[in-house]
Parts: C-alpha cells; sequence; structure tokens
C-alpha cells in the first residue's frame, strides 16, 4: 500500500530512533510480563513501528492486532530513561492500522460507526441512549431479563458484557449542576468543568461532588449543560480526525482566555485533554487557543493542591481507611500521583493504606476490557487480589473507567470494598462540616 498520507512514514523520524532497545521498560508492560513475548513489549512494539516507516514492513493484519493487543497504559513512558514519547508513537500506529483497514470487517465497522463516529460525536444522542437503559434498569426489566435466565442462550462474550453494563445514574450532571455555581467564600478563580461523556451517564455524582469541591476552594465553576467528548476515545483509536473536530469544538465552547483554569476529573480524558496543540499543530485557526488551553489544562487534584485546598473541620469525621488505585494515565500519561493521596491525607481520621502495584493497569484501558477480555480479566484479578489484602473498606481512583472495572471486579470477586473517587471523598468531608457548607444546586 502507498506510503501516501501515513501515520507511521510521515511521522516525526527522531520519536522512533528515541528508543535505545535498553529493555527498562519490559518489567513495566503488563502484556509482557503475561506472555514473555518481544511483539507484546513496548520494545517491540516501537521495533515493528520503525520497520514500517523504514519501508522493510507492510502494515498487516498482524500488525493491526498487536498495536490494539496493547493497554497504551503508558507505563513504559514512566520507565524510559531516553523519553520516548511512546503515547504519541502509539496514537499514529492505531491510526495507520485505521488507515489501511487491515482490521476491517463488516461488524468491526459497524460497531466502530455507532460508538465512535455517532454516539460520542454528538453526546445527545449517548443521553438518549443512557435514559432508554436507565429506564431498562429502573422498570427493573434487567433484573427480570437476568433473573428469568433468558441470558444463558446468549453467547460467552455477549453474557460477559451484559455482565458488564453499568449503572446509569438517576440525574446527568446538567441535572446537579447549575451552568455557574458560585464560590463558597471570596472568588479566587474562574475556572471551567468538563463533565464527560461515560462519566456524565454513570458518575455524574463525582461531576456534582468535583464542582463542590471547587467552590469550596474559592473557585466560580463555569458548567454548560451541553459539552462534547473530549476525543480521547477517538485519539486513541485511530481517528485523528474526529479528535481534531471535538478539540475545536471544546475550544469553541471554553474559550482558554476567559478561565484560570479548565479542569478534569478523569485520567484518561484529562491526558488527552493537555495535548490540543499537538492535535491541532497544523490548524493556524485553533493553535494559538489550543496552546493556551494546554497551559491551563488541570486534573482536578493537580488544581487543588496547587492553588491551596482548605482542608475539611475535624468535627463529625468518621474514622475510615481508604486504599488508593491509581489511573494510568492520571500517574503515567500526566505524572499525577502524589496529589490524589495529598487530598486523601487532608480528610481528618482517614487512614490512606498503600495499594501493592496501585500504579500497575486494571485492565479497564479505556474499551481495553471490551476489545481484549482475557488480558483484561487477568489484570483485574491481580488488581483485585491487591485490594483485597489490603483489608480497606474503601479503594479510590480517578477515572471512570477504572471506576467501573473496579465496581465490576468487587462484584466478580466478591471484594467487600467500596469503590469511589477521591474526590467524593473530600466533598462528603465537606458536608459533614454543616449544611451550610453544602453549595446549591440546580
Amino acid at each position: 500500500m502507498s506510503g501516501a498520507g501515513s501515520h507511521l512514514k510521515n511521522f516525526d523520524y527522531s520519536v522512533v530512533q528515541q528508543c535505545m532497545h535498553c529493555g527498562l521498560c519490559l518489567p513495566t508492560c503488563p502484556t509482557y510480563d503475561d506472555t514473555r513475548l518481544e511483539r507484546h513489549s513496548p520494545r517491540g512494539r516501537i521495533s515493528l513501528m520503525r520497520a514500517i516507516a523504514d519501508d522493510r514492513l507492510e502494515v498487516t493484519r498482524v500488525f493491526g492486532e498487536e498495536m490494539y493487543f496493547c493497554l497504551g497504559c503508558l507505563a513504559c513512558m514512566s520507565a524510559c530513561p531516553a523519553g520516548v514519547n511512546y503515547a504519541e508513537l502509539f496514537e499514529h500506529a492505531r491510526a495507520e492500522v485505521e488507515r489501511t483497514r487491515v482490521l476491517q470487517s463488516p461488524k468491526r465497522s459497524l460497531i466502530r460507526k455507532l460508538t465512535v463516529a455517532w454516539l460520542f460525536m454528538d453526546l445527545r444522542w449517548l443521553r438518549f441512549v443512557g435514559r432508554l437503559l436507565r429506564l431498562y434498569q429502573r422498570l427493573g426489566l434487567q433484573r427480570l431479563v437476568r433473573a428469568s435466565g433468558i441470558l444463558k442462550l446468549l453467547p460467552a462474550r455477549l453474557r460477559e458484557l451484559e455482565a458488564m453494563t453499568p449503572t446509569i445514574l438517576p440525574r446527568f450532571s446538567a441535572e446537579l449542576i447549575a451552568p455557574i455555581t458560585p464560590p463558597v467564600g471570596p472568588k479566587r478563580f474562574r475556572v471551567a468543568m468538563l463533565t464527560g461523556c461515560v462519566q456524565d451517564l454513570i458518575f455524574s455524582d463525582v461531576n456534582r461532588d468535583t464542582v463542590e469541591v471547587l467552590a469550596q476552594n474559592g473557585c466560580e465553576v463555569v458548567t454548560p449543560p451541553r459539552q462534547f467528548c473530549c476525543g480521547s476515545l477517538h485519539g486513541h483509536n485511530g481517528e485523528p480526525e474526529l479528535a481534531r473536530t471535538l478539540a475545536r469544538r471544546s475550544l469553541d465552547l471554553f474559550p482558554p482566555d476567559q478561565f484560570d483554569a479548565i479542569i478534569s476529573n478523569a485520567g484518561g480524558c484529562g491526558s488527552h485533554l493537555k495535548h490540543y496543540a499537538r492535535l491541532l499543530h497544523d490548524d493556524p485557526q485553533y493553535l494559538a487557543r489550543a496552546r493556551e488551553w494546554d497551559r491551563k489544562a488541570r486534573d482536578i487534584h493537580e488544581w487543588l493542591i496547587e492553588i491551596g485546598t482548605r482542608p475539611p473541620l475535624s468535627a463529625g469525621q468518621p474514622p475510615q481507611t481508604v486504599t488508593y488505585h491509581e489511573s494510568c494515565h492520571l500517574s503515567h500519561g500526566q505524572k499525577i500521583t502524589s496529589q490524589p493521596r495529598q487530598l486523601l491525607r487532608l480528610i481528618p481520621n482517614l487512614t490512606l493504606v498503600e495499594l501493592p502495584e496501585s500504579n500497575w493497569c486494571c485492565g479497564s484501558a479505556g474499551i481495553y476490557n471490551i476489545t481484549q477480555p482475557e488480558m483484561a480479566g487477568k489484570l483485574l484479578s491481580r488488581k483485585m487480589g491487591h485490594i483485597r489484602a489490603t483489608q480497606a473498606p474503601t479503594v479510590a481512583t480517578a477515572n471512570s473507567g477504572c471506576l467501573l472495572q473496579l465496581i465490576n471486579g468487587a462484584r466478580e470477586h466478591r471484594v467487600d470494598t467500596r469503590v469511589v473517587h477521591p474526590i467524593s471523598l473530600l466533598a462528603q468531608a465537606y458536608r459533614r462540616e454543616t449544611p451550610a457548607n453544602t453549595v446549591l444546586r440546580p
């Protein structure tokens, strides 16, 4: 196939050359750790990418399957002494897979059109589907279907997917959060709040908690009721043009010069949101705004530590023991590791127990637990074993995919633990102080 328009052959070759093949990434890679096959390692995958860039290898179905077997957890970036930007290589490699259509099939094409190109390009449709699912759950139909045994007639994979169906909350973010939330006390900052897509459907309460915590710390919070997907799903799954379209929509909705910070509370989304300038590097109309956006994009934990967080009052705070699982894209992608722990330690009477292998992937990895269930299941079992070993009644994690993965894992592995976002624990601590400190909701 011609190299015209190739995402790997036309990519900055110096990035590919950076890899020294030292192998320090190997012990950090979950797929290599499981298989011990070189091609399943970051070093092996970069060698494949370089061979394609050098015209020594064609893009084949095997190459495509390998790029999608990679979790994209970015643990290799934390280990790499040469500073190889594997995140960028990974995205270009998947874009090349989609350009060459080596994995194309009618079923795969239909699923991608319905999800990547339709549902997540206009969140009104995603919320519509969410409302249908919520109605199905609230009417008791889901419980009836599961109890009837009819699911046993479905193929095993469909039964597994049905078991992973998230609970849709009674209200979405726009029904919980006012378009503008005033600060509690003097105004210190004006920030934009991104409510996300899946986050909005199944963790809208986390969005509400995030806005309340921001308000408690002197922030006026702007939360438009109609928002757009950040484009992370598209950027990580070989659709850079769709990711660029969504980036432009967010830049139009949230002009970065109007805010002190643009806040995300999901590790995977935040990692993508901080690279709009790279995504729009050849767009003269949006590049200046994208650079300003990148300068102001903040993870919620990062921002709160940066501005100084008011500790909750100690009166009325019950003792609680919490362990913390690190979102891959928060720790490896954004290099944010200490800030969530610092915020948890601000909560009176909270004991933080360190989780073994806290930054080892749980298997969620965006949609990896759907596309690669076997490997995702192994990683989830490993993670739940470590959580059980801490004996902590609560595990905190800061990404919607991780939250859902651990909730399902706790049920599947019968681990008696509550799964929450760190910001929700902080919001609960503020609410315990006095009803007067509760931010008014619409």
